[in-house]
């Protein structure tokens, strides 16, 4: 994947600074919001499902002034998801091949209201190369404190206000294992008292007021064929409230008060290369593994161990991205860099496009698609199970944008490989109007 240089860095200030000058010589200003309207704060927004909650409606088009840039913020390679939490927005970055780092970002200018660093930073495997070496997990926050995994199995817990560490767990040292040879890939989960993450060779809750590991399960020895990549989710399937993990091997129900394995199911893939989120539809979990199928399982048994069975597999083979449900529909990017829509009733496949990028972060708003391609392209899709219907698009990075998008109110935020930009939409009569009309 080829690196930006500083050609790449100053276009998109000089964009901005030429839009911030034509608002103010138009009397037009940028929208204000609540600084608290909205969230975003862990993978994949509040619901870890994509699904934008508090949402201000979206324009009908990307193109012209929907969109604006509010401000731009350069920084160091990530491929992290930035969240928002109250006025800051959070994002993560290696530094110099030696640190990692996060930084508190205002929400309403981009200032910079503080950072944190530690050692960490590791190399890949020489295949993995291409996608970079830098941090990949996205951080999450409780409002108090943020939790950010560094790629040497390390998770950090900092006070959210000031950037002061709290606690700071390594895995390798604490538990003897391995050093993940992708990294710490899993985004950290937080539900109530305690933080869940797929790290130290398993899957393990902790403490989030102090560290201490308080179980582990799922136990797959590390190395180059364990270090999971999926981030678990909680659900309610049966009537039993759980974790939805995916390891690297298999798809798995777990109870969160002890660890025990509920259910369990094999999921072939190349390498074990399965990274999607698990996504949930009532009490069946879809699933789609790289170079395997998608698979939509029934949970059932509320009583004692539960039981997966299989509704119906589709040879769609997804890759990196997460899908979306929208009305009894998945829409899911595939590894041969397709999109498609599948009956979660039938597992029918109702329509496949041709081939866009490698990776697609998504986020579901109603029933609108906001879509960011990794080569920068930002598209606007309606969720619509009888044909392919997209809407608009625009092109918003020269940049690599493999991280995940963040939206909150009429608020974008967009992790480009080298900075982070705020974008605010713009409603409708916002655009068509200017002062003496």
């Amino acid at each position: 994947m080829p690196l930006h240089h500083k050609t790449c860095l100053f276009l998109p200030a000089v964009l901005l600074a030429v839009f911030q000058l034509a608002s103010v010589v138009m009397g037009q200003h940028l929208p204000e919001t609540d600084p608290v309207s909205g969230h975003w704060t862990q993978w994949r927004g509040n619901s870890r499902d994509g699904l934008v909650s508090q949402a201000a409606e979206w324009p009908d088009r990307l193109s012209g002034e929907a969109l604006k840039p509010a401000w731009r913020v350069p920084l160091g390679p990530s491929y992290s998801g930035p969240i928002v939490s109250g006025s800051l927005v959070f994002t993560t970055e290696t530094k110099d091949k030696k640190l990692e780092l996060v930084r508190a970002i205002d929400r309403r200018s981009g200032e910079l209201r503080w950072e944190r660093s530690w050692e960490g930073a590791m190399s890949v495997p020489f295949f993995a190369k291409a996608n970079g070496d830098w941090i990949r997990s996205t951080p999450a926050c409780d409002g108090e404190s943020l939790y950010v995994a560094g790629m040497r199995d390390v998770l950090v817990c900092l006070n959210a206000e000031t950037g002061d560490i709290r606690w700071q767990v390594d895995f390798v040292k604490e538990l003897s294992t391995p050093v993940p040879e992708f990294g710490f890939v899993c985004s950290p989960l937080v539900d109530g008292e305690h933080v869940y993450v797929q790290a130290g060779a398993a899957f393990c809750k902790l403490d989030k007021r102090t560290g201490k590991i308080l179980w582990r399960t799922l136990e797959d020895g590390g190395g180059m064929f364990g270090s999971a990549f999926s981030s678990p989710v909680f659900a309610e399937m049966a009537g039993r409230r759980q974790l939805l993990v995916q390891t690297r091997e298999k798809l798995a129900g777990v109870d969160p008060d002890n660890g025990n394995v509920l259910w369990s199911q094999v999921i072939p893939a190349f390498r074990g290369m399965n990274i999607l989120t698990p996504t949930v539809s009532g009490d069946s979990v879809f699933t789609s593994a790289y170079q395997g199928n998608s698979f939509l399982f029934q949970i059932s048994g509320p009583d004692g161990k539960q039981v997966a069975t299989e509704s119906w597999t589709n040879r769609s083979r997804a890759y990196m991205s997460s899908p979306v449900v929208v009305n009894g529909h998945v829409y899911l990017h595939l590894q041969n860099q397709r999109f498609t829509c599948i009956d979660l009733a039938s597992g029918e496949t109702r329509w496949t496009t041709g081939p866009f990028g490698k990776y697609w972060s998504l986020v579901v708003n109603g029933d609108r698609i906001l879509a960011l391609d990794e080569r920068g392209e930002l598209l606007l899709i309606r969720a619509n199970p009888e044909k392919f219907e997209l809407i608009d698009r625009i092109k918003i990075s020269d940049q690599p944008t493999w991280a995940h998008l963040a939206v909150c109110g009429n608020e974008l935020f967009v992790r480009e490989l080298n900075a982070i930009v705020a974008y605010r939409w713009v409603n409708a009569e916002d655009t068509n109007s200017s002062p003496g009309n």
